[in-house]
């Protein structure tokens, strides 16, 4: 009985010192956030809808609608798409990179695609990095505004927006001209 006491009273002991010799001590720093960077990007998207080898491809559509404003996207439609980015507006201009995303019609009235892209660069100072856009794109307006709303690698925590024009347009080919103002870290 008295071998339990005394082995007690040292568990006791052990145990009430524990916590003061294993306590977490730091020296406390003050946050410094990083200068934000500010980037302008200017580049084009190809997309072809009407080929061999389309980059943006219908994969959903509502059965219960119908094509009252008359878009090649009919409401409630989802399309996929894996445009090419490049320098300048022609076919055969340099690459920098894709804009990888989805599409889905959004307005029963107006052609309104609300997108999802991630512009992904394979060349460059930006090479392996991306921006993600989500936003309401009214398709009929010549010139609207998307939202950035994140980026990694190099535009991590990235914020800004994208300034689109439509540079041309006819039925398989829509090429248009991206001037993008990113902040990022």
């Amino acid at each position: 009985m008295r071998r339990t006491l005394i082995l007690t009273w040292i568990l006791v002991v052990c145990l009430s010192m524990a916590p003061v010799h294993s306590q977490y001590h730091s020296q406390t720093l003050p946050c410094v956030p990083k200068a934000a960077k500010v980037t302008n990007l200017h580049f084009f998207l190809h997309e072809i809808t009407g080929s061999k080898n389309p980059t943006a491809v219908m994969v959903g559509r509502a059965n219960i609608t119908s094509n009252d404003n008359n878009s090649p996207v009919p409401f409630g439609s989802v399309v996929t798409i894996d445009d090419p980015l490049t320098i300048g507006p022609e076919h055969n201009s340099e690459a920098i990179g894709t804009a990888q995303g989805l599409g889905v019609s959004a307005s029963k009235n107006t052609p309104t695609v609300v997108l999802y892209l991630d512009f992904g660069f394979i060349k460059g100072k930006f090479k392996g990095s991306s921006i993600s856009i989500f936003s309401r794109n009214p398709v009929t307006e010549k010139e609207r505004v998307l939202s950035v709303v994140g980026g990694r690698g190099k535009f991590r925590m990235a914020k800004g927006f994208a300034q689109l024009k439509t540079y041309f347009v006819n039925e398989t080919t829509l090429i248009a001209e991206y001037n993008m103002t990113v902040i990022h870290q």
